[in-house]
C-alpha cells in the first residue's frame, strides 16, 4: 500500500508540473532574421518556460537575453554566445552592415552584456564570443552539466525528450 501511495504521489507531482517547470534548450543556433527571433522569443516569454543555453547561440539567437527575464535563463559550461552587427544584402548581393538594425539589436541586450560588447569595440561584422567564466558570471548555471558530462565519453546524444526530462528533473533539485 505504501508503494502505491508513493507511486500516486510521484504521478501527481509530475502531472502538476506546469509551464513554470518546462524548459527550452538552445544549442547550435546560428541565428537568422531578427524579426523571426523577436516573434519566437515573445511567445517563449509569455509561456513562462525556462531557457537553457547549452551550446552555440549566435547572431539573432542572442535576442533571447533581452526577451526572456534574466532569472529564467541559465547557461551550461558548453554555452557560447556570438554577437555581431546586423546586416542586409546590398545591391551587389554582398552583406552590408545595417546600422539601424544593429542599434536595435544592441538596445535589446541587458546592461551587463552591452558593457561586455562595448569593452570589445561594439557590434561589428566580426563575431564576438562570450563563454566560460565571463558568461557564467552573468547568468546562473544550469544543473545539466553533471548529466551532460556523464554522457560525453560515450559520444551518444540524448534524444530531445529525454534531455528535457533530465533538465526538468535537475531544475526540481
Amino acid at each position: 500500500m505504501k508503494f502505491l501511495t508513493g507511486l500516486l504521489a510521484a504521478v501527481l507531482l509530475i502531472a502538476g508540473m506546469g509551464a513554470s517547470h518546462a524548459v527550452v534548450r538552445i544549442a547550435d543556433d546560428r541565428g537568422g532574421r531578427i524579426g523571426t527571433y523577436v516573434d519566437k522569443y515573445q511567445d517563449l516569454r509569455q509561456s513562462g518556460e525556462t531557457v537553457i543555453i547549452d551550446g552555440l547561440c549566435a547572431s539573432a539567437c542572442t535576442i533571447v537575453l533581452g526577451a526572456i527575464p534574466h532569472d529564467r535563463i541559465c547557461v551550461t559550461s558548453s554555452a557560447t554566445l556570438g554577437f555581431h552587427a546586423a546586416w542586409d544584402f546590398g545591391t551587389n548581393g554582398r552583406a552590408v552592415t545595417n546600422p539601424e538594425a544593429t542599434q536595435m539589436l544592441y538596445a535589446m541586450y541587458p546592461s551587463q552584456v552591452k558593457r561586455w560588447i562595448s569593452q570589445r569595440g561594439g557590434l561589428t561584422p566580426h563575431m564576438l564570443f562570450l563563454r566560460g567564466k565571463q558568461l557564467q558570471a552573468m547568468y546562473k548555471p544550469c544543473y545539466l552539466d553533471a548529466q551532460a558530462s556523464a554522457i560525453k565519453p560515450a559520444r551518444r546524444p540524448l534524444p530531445q525528450a529525454e534531455q528535457l526530462e533530465t533538465a526538468r528533473g535537475q531544475l526540481l533539485h
